[in-house]
């Protein structure tokens, strides 16, 4: 903190006031939502698996910007990278070819499965759905996609289209036509909603928003037999799994499944920059031959967020976080399952792989009220906006024993408090 001064001075009542202007200009229902879990707070500054607020409070987080935070908090390698390009040329000015952005292209290729070769960049995962979504109807001159009940790709127009929540879809009405919705997990049922107007199926190796919904065993490969079969596109959405977070780098991985386009945003800017990838198959990208401009955007890919991607993936499978996140992960259920045990009441189920898990409560509200009491005991966690029964712990994949049992301590100790307050109720 800055010594005490006029200055400073200025500096603590804008602190002060963040939180009203946030409320008056940004967004009223957040505020709101923020006030009732206790975190009416402004964030001041963050290291690692930790975020102080302005108050000075410190908290475990254990949401990591909804698995966007592999790295945790200002990882140095990266944060050195960011630097580094800053000094050079943060824009690039797109006449003239980027390096960083060039180099990154070339490792995702290296590291992705298959002959997933070709990148397109964009600021995050909604935009690489949107390419997604935009090249498979290109590709295959057809209209139609499969998407999967509870699946979360995202808000813009296309996105939430594939986004089967009418709650996010119905305001924004008519959407993308031609989409077609299948229960997650029934590769059944997937094969006989496609049709000769297919153009390609888009599904989750884990459901994040949608509760993190692990499918069956066997269920992506089965998939990618199918679309094969068929002639159509598999793009699968790695926004949330990928780079690690399921115990391998992409989720794909645990199944061997090579589709035939792939989206990546989140832990891919390490927790520094936002950036996202889609990236395809060399014939996909066909069209670029000829129509080099026909999907473009001014900041994908940009230098600032290319460096920091590339040092994310280098730190990344140097530090063989994929396998730490399998290690954690599964102290981490291990724990959570006790306490599945000690409030069946509560609790209906704990799911998850690596470090993408689901605490799943009995009822919305109750799951709310252990956010509140967690965001009071110094953790902070969030519910599926597919799903507001399962509240969702990511924390991020340098995440080390004792934070685990710090954060398990509180969850006990949050669901004491709130069976406490609801047999006061009854």
């Amino acid at each position: 903190m800055p010594p005490p001064g006029a200055a400073w001075q200025g500096v603590r009542i804008a602190l002060m006031e963040a939180f009203n202007w946030y409320e008056k200009h940004v967004n009223p229902g957040l505020a709101g939502l923020l006030r009732f879990t206790g975190l009416d707070k402004v964030e001041s500054h963050a290291e690692g698996v930790y975020v102080w607020d302005t108050e000075g409070r410190r908290y475990l987080d254990f949401l990591g910007l909804y698995g966007t935070l592999s790295l945790g908090h200002r990882h140095p390698r990266v944060l050195e990278a960011v630097r580094a390009q800053l000094d050079r040329m943060p824009m690039s000015v797109r006449v003239m070819v980027s390096e960083p952005t060039a180099r990154l292209a070339h490792r995702l290729a290296e590291i992705t499965p298959g002959d997933l070769s070709m990148v397109f960049f964009g600021n995050s995962g909604a935009e690489a759905v949107e390419a997604a979504l935009k090249f498979a109807r290109i590709h295959t001159k057809r209209p139609g996609f499969i998407t999967t009940k509870n699946g979360y790709h995202g808000k813009t127009y296309g996105a939430l289209s594939v986004t089967p929540k009418e709650h996010y879809q119905l305001p924004a009405a008519p959407l993308v036509p031609g989409v077609t919705v299948v229960p997650f997990g029934d590769a059944r049922a997937l094969e006989a909603a496609i049709g000769p107007d297919t153009a390609a199926v888009i599904v989750e190796p884990i459901q994040g928003e949608g509760g993190i919904r692990v499918p069956p065993e066997g269920y992506l490969r089965e998939v990618r037999r199918i679309t094969r079969e068929k002639g159509v596109l598999l793009i699968v959405d790695e926004v949330q799994t990928g780079l690690g977070r399921t115990g391998k780098l992409w989720g794909v991985d645990w199944e061997g499944v090579e589709p035939d386009i792939l989206t990546s945003a989140k832990a891919l800017g390490g927790g520094v920059m936002p950036i996202s990838a889609t990236i395809v198959r060399p014939e996909i990208f066909e069209v670029y031959k000829h129509e080099p401009l026909i999907h473009s955007t001014t900041f994908g890919g940009n230098p600032l967020a290319a460096a920091a991607a590339l040092a994310a993936i280098e730190v990344t499978l140097e530090q063989n976080l994929p396998a730490r996140a399998l290690e954690m992960g599964q102290y981490l259920m291990a724990s959570l399952k006790q306490l599945w045990d000690a409030y069946p009441e509560f609790i209906e189920e704990v799911r998850g792989r690596g470090l993408m898990v689901g605490l799943e409560f009995t009822d919305a509200d109750i799951g709310a009220l252990v956010v509140a009491e967690l965001a009071s005991r110094g953790i902070l966690t969030a519910f599926g906006l597919n799903n507001p029964k399962v509240v969702r712990l990511e924390p991020p994949l340098i995440v080390e024993k004792e934070h685990i049992d710090q954060a398990i301590e509180a969850l006990g100790e949050s669901l004491a408090a709130t069976k406490v307050a609801l047999e006061g109720v009854l």
